[in-house]
């Protein structure tokens, strides 16, 4: 899950350390397996022996000729338009859709496999035609959706088609079981007194009043080298640990979102302007580094202008686990590049959405499963991108900031 929610050592000689551990985490790029490699591999034995789906023919003999720009079974009177909560959806043709034709279908239909673990009741009966389909061609899948689908323009109640498009990613940090050796930012499961307050202790009050050090007493997952990188995960909501074990040994876990304080999410980056820092150049959690190690007394003051706090769960992560992102709000694995998260107000989970955006970090026209959410998702068209994992996904969510446009793809 996608949150918008540390403690920090003080002493000049930890922030010294802050720069180092984003290369350090590159190394842990070769751990992972290539998802699509993984992806095959399951698929083809869940499907062997099935057959593809039976698709409608192109034309019927005697039909009127298909207009111009229109695919084959997009030329009839589309159906009125769809009230949501937040959202009005707008009945289009499949030739509205940018890119549709050149997209590679693939790697969307292994998030909408995921979609099917945990179907809504309206997508329910067409899981067994996209798993069967996760064998065919790409034609064969553009024909089905065609057939089955009816594309959807997402607009405001106000009638505004135009949104914002951000993203995410999934942190990869190195940690330690122990205290110590210059590990010493924790990263806490929820406390057992976490319902008893609402809004539960800040994170000043978590670095500094007895009571709430006290209630986290023994919470302690492990123990990070790095307090910027540890407020990365609390924003991102989940992330992987390379932790070193008492005995020396290593190993890589998931972290997954738990809960949090409820208290309100302050950006780091507008705290960081509001001090005179100016606009930040490079990615938000590369250039908090450099300013903290410029400025090592100011550290905490910068991490508590966020009072929000995340709580995470320890999760094994096997080497197919390895291959997708953490589960999303739907409560299946998000998929890189194929996940988005969404306000459920306006598209819910599970729809499949047409996306097109445009800017300086990406240029993107492609298939996505709508399958997580967050606090600062919201409104009708508005989505954050799951960029994958590690340094080079984090580089590219941290510059995705650009106009959006979605069509929900629902069943005809």
């Amino acid at each position: 899950m996608n949150t918008s929610s540390s403690s920090a050592p003080s002493a000049s000689s930890k922030s010294k350390a802050m720069i180092g551990s984003w290369k350090a985490a590159a190394s842990l790029k070769r751990l992972r397996p290539s998802w699509r490699k993984v992806s095959i591999i399951a698929i083809a034995g869940f499907l062997a022996g099935c057959t593809s789906v039976p698709l409608p023919p192109a034309s019927m003999p005697g039909a009127a000729p298909v207009p111009a720009g229109v695919r084959p079974g997009d030329a009839g009177p589309l159906p009125p338009p769809r009230l949501l909560g937040k959202s009005r959806w707008i009945a289009v043709h499949w030739s509205e859709l940018p890119g549709f034709e050149e997209d590679s279908l693939f790697e969307a239909w292994n998030a909408w496999i995921k979609s099917c673990e945990r179907p809504g009741p309206v997508f329910a009966p067409l899981c067994g035609e996209v798993r069967r389909l996760s064998i065919a061609s790409a034609q064969e899948q553009r024909d089905w959706m065609v057939a089955r689908l009816q594309p959807y323009r997402v607009e405001s109640l106000q009638g505004s088609a135009d949104g914002l498009l951000t993203s995410y990613y999934e942190p990869v940090l190195r940690a330690s079981r122990r205290p110590g050796g210059g590990y010493e930012v924790p990263v806490y499961r929820t406390p057992a007194t976490l319902g008893n307050r609402k809004p539960w202790f800040s994170r000043q009050e978590i670095d500094t009043l007895p009571e709430a050090r006290a209630a986290l007493q023994g919470r302690e997952i492990a123990w990070v080298d790095n307090p910027v990188e540890v407020m990365s995960l609390h924003i991102q909501g989940s992330g992987r640990l390379n932790i070193t074990e008492p005995d020396g040994s290593q190993r890589v876990v998931r972290v997954a979102y738990a809960g949090s304080n409820e208290q309100p999410f302050r950006s780091v980056t507008q705290w960081l302007f509001e001090q005179g820092e100016g606009k930040m150049l490079a990615p938000w959690v590369e250039s908090t580094k450099v300013w903290a190690y410029k400025n090592p007394q100011r550290v905490q003051q910068m991490l508590w202008s966020n009072p929000r706090y995340t709580f995470f769960q320890e999760q094994p992560l096997s080497e197919f686990d390895a291959a997708f992102g953490p589960k999303g709000a739907q409560g299946v694995p998000l998929t890189p590049g194929r996940s988005i998260a969404v306000d459920p107000g306006s598209i819910p989970y599970g729809t499949p959405v047409w996306l097109a955006s445009r800017g300086g970090a990406a240029n993107l026209q492609k298939l996505v499963l709508a399958q997580d959410t967050g606090s600062a998702i919201v409104g009708a068209v508005r989505a954050d991108y799951f960029a994958g994992t590690g340094i080079d996904a984090g580089l590219l969510a941290s510059r995705v900031n650009q106009p959006l446009r979605l069509w929900a793809l629902w069943p005809k």
